[in-house]
């Protein structure tokens, strides 16, 4: 024998004569068909499990010693199958022959190694069917998960469409002909996505709780599968049983923010003849908390967006009832100054120019930390020297010719820039030198001002710090939020001159 335990040529005798009776005794043993053939392709030697193999390709009785028959005139099926060609062509070359395949009369997969010597063949033959459907049934999930994998990753599709391509997974996995999503409103279950054959049910249809299997899913909180409805005493007295024949389900609670929101379920007409797998309902939880977790994210942002538009409606209704007022004092403030001339009007003007600052600051702020759906390829060094236009430099000097391409909202860097110049020129001087520059993860902003110290370098991005009295104290807490509507992240430390460098990570490149 072989070091996979299986005969070799010579285990027949070199003449492929019957093996004596120590050696058939040891074949008899082994757990593989073994068979030998003469030169005339007649049986001379079988061992009890290849009679059992052949028996079954013909549906024979096992009980048949088969030697002495011509093995194609015995088993006429087996010519032209693969196992036909690859033995024959082993005892015309001499050469050995290993055939797995396929045999249909049998719905069997065998697996043949032939060794070939002068006067006939050996043959070891395994029934590896099981292994074949085990293969299937992996390849079978690895697909499932794989479409799974896509349909959940897929961001150019809506909601709907990828919890559609779940069901259509769940329902070829479990071999059902309905699949839904639902949600539950009180008493009452509303169907949001659903695929089926017929218009048993639709999307926006409502049905009473009640009558459903979900409700057991919904009170429980727990994953429920059904081979055969009928079984369930209490469950075949609902509507879902008796009236529209639901007869085997399995289904899985959706939860969103620690509440259930409806079920994720599939179900059919026809009762099982075999309960749902363990791994089959293991998918569907899989398939279930997916959906809840999209659900969440779908109710944060949907509460996020009504909060800033909350906040922006705010922000600009404050803006418009200070601004009234204050253009009011300004030009009370101008007119007395025609009339007068004192340090008091000159005290009132700034003051009003910095109100006007928060005021602007404020809306600004309100409308900064949305976050950034749609960016755009930009150039940092060109959107760099447009804001600098914008603000009042003095004799300040700007170098951005290190600045990357990265990918932003164009406004909202323009915001982002002028308040970062702004603050180096107000606390740099009027002849502070600024750079914009490329860094590993992002850009960076550095002056060559005083710096800011280390004990205030963890607050100066807090609403309302600042070191100046005229300051809003705005200004960086409004680079922050801009920073963070596009995913970045900023911190402050020192600059090769000594002053402020503002560095921007996590920012995607162009």
């Amino acid at each position: 024998m072989d070091r996979d335990g299986e005969p070799t040529a010579g285990a027949q005798g070199t003449d492929s004569a019957a093996p004596d009776a120590l050696d058939a005794v040891l074949l008899d043993r082994l757990t593989d068909g073994f068979y030998a053939l003469d030169d005339e392709w007649r049986f001379v030697y079988l061992n009890d499990r290849a009679r059992e193999l052949f028996a079954q390709t013909a549906d024979l009785d096992p009980s048949e010693s088969f030697v002495g028959d011509e093995i194609w005139e015995r088993f006429p099926d087996i010519v032209g199958t693969p196992f036909h060609a690859r033995l024959t062509e082993a005892m015309e070359t001499g050469e050995p022959a290993d055939v797995e395949a396929y045999y249909e009369p049998s719905d069997t997969w065998y697996r043949v190694r032939a060794y070939p010597d002068d006067t006939g063949l050996s043959a070891v033959v395994r029934d590896v069917t099981e292994q074949y459907r085990q293969e299937e049934t992996l390849r079978a999930r690895e697909e499932s998960l794989r479409r799974i994998t896509e349909a959940v990753a897929d961001a150019d599709s809506s909601f709907e469409e990828r919890v559609d391509e779940l069901l259509s997974v769940g329902q070829d996995v479990l071999g059902t002909a309905y699949g839904t999503l639902s949600r539950i409103r009180d008493d009452t279950y509303v169907f949001e996505v659903v695929r089926a054959p017929d218009d048993l049910f639709e999307a926006g249809d409502t049905v009473d709780l009640g009558e459903t299997n979900c409700e057991r899913v919904v009170l429980s909180e727990e994953s429920l599968s059904l081979r055969d409805v009928g079984t369930d005493e209490e469950l075949a007295a609902k509507a879902a049983f008796s009236e529209l024949g639901i007869s085997c389900y399995v289904g899985a609670p959706v939860v969103v923010d620690g509440e259930v929101y409806g079920t994720f379920c599939f179900y059919d007409r026809e009762p099982r003849t075999e309960p749902f797998a363990d791994w089959q309902v293991t998918l569907v939880d899989l398939m279930a908390e997916w959906v809840s977790s999209a659900l969440e994210r779908q109710v944060v942002e949907e509460d996020l967006r009504r909060q800033n538009d909350r906040l922006e409606e705010f922000a600009a209704i404050v803006s418009h009832d200070l601004r009234n007022p204050l253009a009011v004092a300004k030009g009370q403030t101008e007119l007395a100054a025609e009339e007068c001339d004192s340090e008091h009007l000159d005290k009132a003007r700034r003051a009003h120019d910095r109100m006007d600052r928060i005021v602007s600051d404020v809306l600004t702020m309100a409308r900064g930390g949305r976050v950034v759906e749609d960016p755009d390829e930009i150039d940092l060094g060109r959107v760099a020297r447009d804001a600098w236009e914008t603000v009042d430099t003095r004799a300040a000097t700007l170098d951005a010719a290190a600045a990357p391409r990265i990918v932003a909202d164009e406004s909202r860097l323009v915001q982002l820039l002028e308040n970062l110049f702004r603050n180096a020129v107000e606390h740099g001087g009027d002849d502070v030198a600024v750079r914009v520059e490329a860094t590993p993860r992002g850009f960076a902003v550095a002056d060559d001002g005083p710096g800011i110290p280390a004990a205030d370098r963890d607050s100066v991005f807090d609403h309302g710090y600042t070191s100046r009295e005229e300051g809003t104290g705005f200004g960086l807490s409004i680079v922050r939020e801009i920073a963070g509507a596009h995913g970045w992240t900023v911190s402050v430390e020192e600059s090769a001159g000594g002053g402020a460098r503002f560095v921007f990570d996590d920012v995607a490149a162009a």
